[in-house]
């Protein structure tokens, strides 16, 4: 800026100001030192210098354990950080992405994140990041679980969620099944009976094997996804049916995998979870739950606000894939 400043024949403040305060300078004078600045090859203040003289980076942390294109193609992903973006338009500031691979190299990405605070999209209860997001002491709050010393926590009462769910699709069936999300961070796909729900290492999926079982007393067989799609779902619920004694209701721990059941067997008593754009027109009976509102409430707490009192709503929405083809639509 001393060289700018020379050249455009002012003062290093004045120069200072053309970039961080451009309205306490005229229009020429500002137009005289970026025509100086460009003559010298001088692109402005850096970002970091800036963050550090303000004492803020000006973006929040989304570190995610999955691939990074999963905030984009995920409808769940989607709609939490659609929730965060709205709080960051509102406090101007931006939202940086931190994909967790599972290697080493993880808890480095973390603690050099220049951000705000943390929001941690729902990991494992062993993943090192969570004490790495601990280290840095930046606000920040875990979506989903698991609780990591002080981290808040930001979710539905996924068990029992799952339980009232579970009764609506599981009552009167002989052969329950649960289409999963994956048990641990290795996402192996595979039909399981009656698994136990403490073998998963996800709480959010942990937690509502939990309900599930809780709302049958037959034994449930459980196929496990490895990712969160309709495709995924189809293919399972095909492996399902193949079976010799195939089930006759069907609880999918999303609206992708219940959609996905639906393609493959038409009329199967199936419900999903999260009530998405494609669950009305489908019929498809399901828990509703605001990811947009989770995602703004995360934010508000990694921006350093205070978490909320109460957990988040969740309800039963009954439409009629819960009740099969067989039995009267309400």
């Amino acid at each position: 800026m001393t060289d700018v400043a020379r050249a455009a024949g002012v003062s290093v403040m004045t120069v200072s100001y053309a970039y961080s305060r451009p309205a306490r300078v005229s229009a020429a004078t500002a137009a005289k030192v970026r025509a100086a600045a460009a003559e010298l090859g001088y692109p402005g203040p850096h970002p970091g210098a800036r963050s550090l003289r303000r004492g803020r980076a000006g973006s929040v942390g989304v570190v995610l354990g999955e691939t990074l294109t999963y905030a984009f193609e995920d409808p769940q992903a989607v709609r939490f950080l659609a929730g965060i973006a709205a709080v960051c338009v509102g406090d101007g500031v931006g939202i940086t992405l931190v994909p967790i691979t599972g290697e080493a190299a993880d808890v480095e990405r973390v603690a050099d994140a220049v951000v705000d605070g943390f929001v941690v999209w729902t990991t494992d209860d062993e993943d090192p990041v969570l004490d790495a997001v601990l280290a840095t002491g930046l606000p920040a709050v875990v979506h989903g679980g698991p609780r990591r010393g002080e981290l808040p926590v930001v979710t539905i009462d996924n068990r029992t969620a799952a339980r009232a769910i579970g009764r609506e699709v599981f009552a009167g069936a002989r052969r329950p099944a649960v289409l999963s999300f994956p048990l641990d961070r290795r996402r192996r796909s595979g039909v399981l009976i009656a698994p136990d729900p403490a073998a998963a290492t996800f709480p959010v999926t942990r937690e509502r094997l939990q309900g599930y079982l809780e709302a049958t007393s037959e034994p449930v067989r459980v196929a496990v996804c490895s990712r969160n799609s309709a495709s995924q779902g189809a293919a399972l619920a095909a492996e399902l049916l193949a079976a010799g004694d195939p089930p006759d209701a069907i609880a999918a721990m999303s609206d992708e995998l219940a959609l996905g059941v639906l393609r493959t067997a038409p009329g199967m008593r199936v419900t999903g979870w999260d009530d998405s754009e494609a669950a009305a027109p489908a019929g498809l009976t399901t828990v509703w739950q605001s990811l947009h509102d989770q995602g703004a409430a995360c934010a508000r707490i990694a921006l350093g606000g205070d978490p909320p009192g109460e957990p988040p709503a969740w309800r039963v929405v009954r439409r009629t894939s819960h009740r099969g083809p067989t039995r009267d639509a309400e």
